[in-house]
């Protein structure tokens, strides 16, 4: 066979020698080991202390809460014990049980103890390290169980608790309006030493009684509408002193002042006596006694014909005929008192005058009110400061809705207002007969169904739909009974201490005393002698 040509030959396939092989093979034997000895090297490192970062403390609180949430948990058994015997610690001490509740106590500690191990050394208790603690809690629980301090005694008794509380607070409440009301009703000593002096001095000093009848040479002023009239009712001298001395360090024009204090036959001499003896800086004053009044009779006036009711008198003087069921302060018989009800019969008092403003004598006056006299009433009779600013001044918490007669005639939410500082236009009160609308609603009350208290919810009827509100900055009430913003204060014209806190009183607020007292001169020789300071 011919061979072919060099040209046309298949080309020799070349072969690695055998050394070349095992060259390369040791060259990654080589690479591989050198890796290995670095990262032994790297780990052979020694450790760099780290601190405690926020986020390992996460992880570990993490660990401690998948702990809890552990159905096999012992610590979580072992929290849900001393939860549980926690609450029979209070109830055994509750039953006066004082013995096993401190056995439950030092078995609390104990369970704490163990737990805090736990906690300190970051492992989960053991079933072996726990299981003396968990068995000696249970022994008590159920023995806890055995003595009825299960859940649902657990909640009677503590129903009977609350019960017994709230009986016990209704009945220290009950006392304390008791013993708050005897304390404001209450005349101190000295004021009673200081009307015993002045009635004395009066009827042994024919210097005072000269005096009085001087100064009715200014008995015009007491008629005359261009001066500024004000008129208190009260048996109270000093708290009238306050009233009219206020008044007139206060006034522009103290001359111009004209006040009418009417009051009882016994405070009467010893009223003439004060006001003989000390002078107001020209002030007007005029004195006069209810007792006097001919026309104040049983068959004008239904208060008179109350008083006279046996019923009436039972109520107010007794207290033994409804079980205590009313309250102490609907009780007091000062609301049955004359003084507190002539309001309704300024025009009787004052037949000659045309406006006056009542001022009551548990009062200041802050400021000149010489501009209450200008205000116009815009035809309405009574001029006051509307209190309607909180729902509770409205007229359904003063009068009783469910009466048809209350239902038919009056809105529920009309706003109220105060007496203490009015206004009143006696032509338009004597024009509407007001005396009269006031009669007709108080002799429907003779058996207190359509209010309870006082003067002002017969005000309120009496008034109705003739009253013009004033800028509340004229009368500021509160005084007497709660805080007052200070700067309703500082703006007040007329400040009232309405409530039981009566300045005079020891039960008085006394951060409110002083607006008050400055009123008061304590260096006064009757003063000094019935020990006001």
């Amino acid at each position: 066979m011919r061979r072919r040509g060099v040209d046309f030959r298949r080309p020799v396939r070349r072969r690695l020698s055998n050394a070349v092989w095992w060259t390369m093979c040791g060259i990654v034997v080589l690479v591989f080991i050198v890796v290995l000895s670095k990262e032994g090297q790297i780990e052979s490192r020694p450790t760099i202390s780290r601190r405690p970062y926020r986020h390992d403390r996460i992880m570990e609180g993490l660990n401690i809460t998948d702990e809890m949430l552990s159905p096999n948990s012992v610590t979580r058994q072992l929290s849900d014990q001393i939860s549980l015997a926690k609450a029979f610690v209070v109830i055994a001490k509750e039953s006066n049980n004082l013995q096993f509740a401190w056995e439950l106590s030092a078995q609390i500690r104990t369970s704490q103890s163990l737990l805090s191990t736990a906690a300190t050394r970051q492992t989960p208790l053991t079933v072996g390290e726990s299981e003396t603690s968990v068995r000696d809690m249970a022994l008590l629980l159920y023995q806890a169980q055995q003595l009825h301090y299960d859940s649902a005694t657990m909640i009677m008794r503590l129903k009977a608790k609350i019960q017994a509380l709230e009986e016990q607070m209704s009945s220290v409440s009950e006392k304390s309006s008791k013993y708050g009301q005897i304390a404001a009703e209450e005349v101190p000593k000295s004021l009673y030493c200081l009307g015993v002096r002045l009635t004395t001095e009066w009827f042994g000093n024919p210097n005072l009684q000269r005096k009085l009848r001087e100064r009715k040479q200014l008995e015009a002023k007491l008629k005359d509408n261009s001066m500024y009239h004000f008129c208190v009712f009260s048996d109270n001298i000093l708290a009238s002193s306050v009233v009219v001395n206020s008044t007139a360090l206060n006034s522009k024009n103290p001359d111009h002042v004209v006040f009418h204090l009417v009051t009882d036959e016994i405070n009467y001499a010893a009223m003439k006596a004060w006001f003989a003896m000390n002078s107001f800086r020209g002030v007007t004053v005029e004195v006069l006694k209810f007792e006097d009044f001919k026309w104040l009779n049983a068959s004008y006036v239904p208060v008179l014909k109350q008083l006279q009711d046996s019923e009436t008198q039972n109520y107010y003087f007794s207290g033994h005929n409804d079980d205590g069921r009313t309250p102490i302060k609907f009780r007091n018989p000062k609301y049955l008192s004359m003084l507190n009800h002539l309001r309704f019969y300024i025009p009787e008092v004052f037949p000659a005058l045309k406006k006056v403003v009542f001022l009551d004598d548990d009062v200041v006056v802050h400021k000149d009110l010489s501009g209450v006299f200008s205000i116009d009433l815009n035809s309405n009779v009574n001029g006051a400061v509307e209190t309607c600013m909180e729902t509770f001044h409205r007229y359904h918490k003063y009068l009783n809705y469910s009466h048809p007669l209350i239902r038919a005639h009056f809105d529920p939410d009309a706003c109220g207002w105060a007496f203490g500082m009015n206004v009143f236009d006696l032509v338009e009160w004597r024009k509407r007969n007001v005396t009269g609308i006031y009669h007709y609603w108080q002799e429907r009350n003779v058996d207190r169904t359509l209010w309870k208290l006082g003067t002002l919810p017969p005000g309120l009827l009496t008034f109705y739909g003739l009253t013009e509100a004033l800028d509340p900055s004229w009368h500021v009430l509160g005084l007497g009974y709660t805080n007052v913003d200070s700067q309703l204060i500082e703006k007040g014209a007329v400040l009232h201490f309405n409530g039981n806190s009566k300045p005079w009183l020891k039960i008085g607020i006394e951060k409110y005393k002083p607006l008050w007292e400055k009123y008061v001169d304590y260096s006064h020789p009757l003063l000094q002698q019935c020990n006001f300071h």
